[in-house]
């Protein structure tokens, strides 16, 4: 029987990806809204409650990127000097982009002709059957 190839380091789990999936519409949502309130008043002051719902969202995604390059490079909302919506699209569209990269770095052809994301449990080569 041929053996399973090790996955890379840093390789997402089944269950990363699928958090992935699942929570990086709701990121693209909150990036709309923000860019829209930017474009009514760029300094606005963004909402406590607006804050906490998107932080909550950004740490989950923090955890995919945990050994990620990347991670050193985005930020949370600061809820103690609420910040500008512009300064909250900025710091969306950070997310966005490393997130994105990480997608890139993920997510290929599985070697058999398919696109899908190379997980620890299936990496290149390996069939989901």
């Amino acid at each position: 029987m041929p053996r399973k190839p090790e996955p890379a380091p840093g390789t997402p789990t089944e269950e990363q990806s699928a958090t992935y999936e699942r929570l990086v519409p709701m990121l693209e949502a909150a990036h709309r809204e923000m860019s829209e309130l930017s474009k009514k008043k760029q300094d606005g002051i963004v909402n406590a409650v607006k804050i906490k719902l998107i932080n909550r969202l950004l740490t989950d995604l923090g955890m995919l990127l945990e050994d990620d390059p990347s991670h050193g490079f985005v930020d949370m909302l600061d809820e103690d000097t609420l910040p500008q919506n512009s300064d909250a699209v900025l710091i969306l569209s950070q997310w966005r982009a490393a997130l994105e990269q990480y997608k890139n770095a993920h997510h290929g052809s599985d070697g058999m002709g398919s696109r899908r994301w190379l997980t620890v449990e299936y990496p290149a080569g390996v069939s989901r059957r």
